[in-house]
């Protein structure tokens, strides 16, 4: 009997072990926990879990604060128009900060992202990169300060 659990322990130990994925890194870095929450109301846990890779400029809990709480709550209400602002977020390559070139880059959800780059900022949109290259399994995080919103 000992042994039976000795193996038990050890396959739950090591088939238990979770791939540090988008979704993951996002929710251990601790300050995306109103995107990891949009995420999961627009459906799309499955998607960023999966195996990309993804390169996503994701809003801070300090982006999110600035937008109106009643535009928020709207959009966390509103999954399809949720899952349209969370992957214009998303572009479906891994790129690191140091390959983002001004121009413009085709996100996920069908319309460019804007790139631009002032001394050693990097701006998306309107937003800054504050935070670049938070790695995971299936790609990278850059943090951003605004919430982008589709054109």
């Amino acid at each position: 009997m000992k042994k039976f659990w000795f193996v038990m322990a050890v396959t739950l130990s090591c088939g238990g072990a979770q791939a540090a994925d988008i979704v993951d890194t996002a929710k251990s870095a601790g300050n995306f926990t109103t995107l990891v929450k949009a995420v999961a109301a627009a459906g799309m846990i499955d998607t960023l879990k999966g195996p990309g890779p993804f390169t996503v400029f994701a809003p801070t809990d300090e982006a999110f604060a600035k937008l109106p709480k009643a535009k928020l709550d709207s959009l966390m209400k509103d999954k399809a128009a949720l899952a349209k602002v969370l992957a214009y977020h998303v572009v479906p390559s891994k790129v690191m900060a140091s390959n983002i070139k001004p121009g413009s880059v085709m996100s996920v959800q069908g319309s460019p992202l804007s790139f631009n780059i002032n001394g050693s900022k990097v701006h998306v949109d309107k937003a800054t990169v504050v935070s670049a290259d938070v790695a995971a399994d299936n790609g990278v995080i850059h943090a951003i300060d605004t919430v982008l919103m589709p054109k």
